[in-house]
């Protein structure tokens, strides 16, 4: 990548002497098991069923985490990207109860 793609974009140029720029720390909100609500839902991807839980808010080590518990709980793949998380096969009633279990609330 050059370096002009690297370059802070926004303000060009600014005439005070003291002006820096703000870095973008931009920390994801990080919420408590029990102050979330995911949403359970089915559907079918490809023409099989699947089980997708959405609104998880967190760091993506957590959703990766719970992605694999909730895999291995299953006995199924899936994966887990853009705070989705996706398991194979028609489990909705197991993953809901699984995530009640572990202090989720739940809704679908």
């Amino acid at each position: 990548m050059s370096n002009k793609n690297k370059k802070k974009s926004g303000i060009v140029y600014s005439t005070n002497p003291n002006y820096s720029y703000d870095e973008d720390a931009s920390e994801q909100e990080i919420l408590a098991k029990s102050q979330q609500k995911l949403y359970v839902r089915r559907e079918v991807r490809n023409g099989k069923p699947c089980v997708v839980i959405k609104e998880f808010v967190g760091s993506s080590d957590d959703l990766k985490a719970l992605e694999r518990a909730l895999k291995s709980h299953c006995g199924v793949g899936g994966s887990a990207k853009d705070g989705d998380i996706i398991i194979q096969g028609d489990f909705h009633a197991k993953v809901k109860s699984y995530l009640e279990g572990k202090g989720y609330k739940t809704k679908g």
